[in-house]
């Protein structure tokens, strides 16, 4: 069931998980000119959504093989972390000489968190990996699942009343 009020709130939570990648950057990486700039930093790009039953993370990280792949809960904050290896070919004086005419795709390490609300099942949370697509499900505890209560309807001195349906 799609809920806007939720919806904001998950939107406010990549909000804060991009500031926080943005402040770690720059603390890394400060402007001088013998580090490589912002733009060369590679943060793979990340969905965050839920279900009836989870939150879930997608994180498209191409070239990044599964074992290179590291995922951490703590303080409520998921963190996935890596490292894509080198994307050209490395160069062998046996080899005629490689001829680049662009190199877009960084490699490098690369972290991202999400911040999640406590009501996560943190023993629970199962990892899979397919087509270049990391997904994390982090299930909800069942206290935070959305259920039905029944209304219970009581006669006028307060005793339980028997409806037929």
């Amino acid at each position: 069931m799609y809920n806007p009020a939720l919806n904001t709130v998950l939107d406010r939570m990549l909000t804060l998980s991009r500031a926080m990648d943005d402040a770690v950057v720059d603390r890394i990486f400060p402007a001088i000119s013998d580090v490589p700039t912002r733009s060369q930093l590679w943060l793979p790009p990340v969905d965050t959504y839920q279900t009836e039953k989870a939150f879930v993370i997608e994180a498209d990280v191409p070239g990044v093989h599964p074992e290179n792949v590291e995922i951490n809960f703590a303080n409520g904050a998921l963190t996935i972390s890596g490292m894509r290896g080198p994307t050209l070919p490395a160069q062998d004086k046996e080899r005629e000489q490689l001829q680049v005419f662009t190199a877009e795709r960084v490699a490098g390490q690369f972290s991202r968190s999400i911040r999640l609300p406590d009501s996560v099942d943190a023993e629970k949370i199962e990892a899979t990996f397919a087509f270049g697509v990391l997904t994390v499900t982090v299930p909800k505890l069942p206290s935070a699942m959305a259920r039905k209560i029944t209304v219970q309807v009581k006669d006028a001195k307060g005793a339980p009343k028997v409806v037929k349906g």
